[in-house]
């Protein structure tokens, strides 16, 4: 599948691995952001699940901050705002699980 530009990001990628072509329930899409990239704060009406492939970010979850690396997980409820910024030298790649229903994103 090929990578697509995340408009609304910098330096952002996605690739839908498992669209709702292949499976009833959920979609599989993997992410790479490059180094100095990032994603600006938003909400979504779907849950996410993710699982980092690699490199590092630090990610806002409301009014949280976490930092991640390789094997970490997320779970990112409906509704909850979200960002991403990378740290480091290397892309920060991950998994995202989310339900294949009609999800509406909101840049705050």
């Amino acid at each position: 599948m090929p990578a697509e530009v995340v408009v609304a990001a910098k330096r952002t990628t996605r690739q839908v691995l498992i669209g709702p072509e292949e499976a009833p329930h959920f979609a599989l899409r993997r992410f790479r952001i490059e180094p100095g990239g990032g994603m600006p704060p938003h909400t979504n009406t779907v849950e996410h699940e993710q699982y980092v492939l690699g490199g590092r970010a630090r990610i806002g979850l409301d009014d949280e901050v976490v930092e991640v690396s390789k094997d970490d997980v997320l779970f990112i409820p409906a509704g909850t705002a979200h960002w991403y910024e990378t740290l480091g030298d290397e892309p920060f790649e991950f998994l995202c699980v989310v339900p294949n229903r009609p999800d509406r994103i909101r840049l705050l």
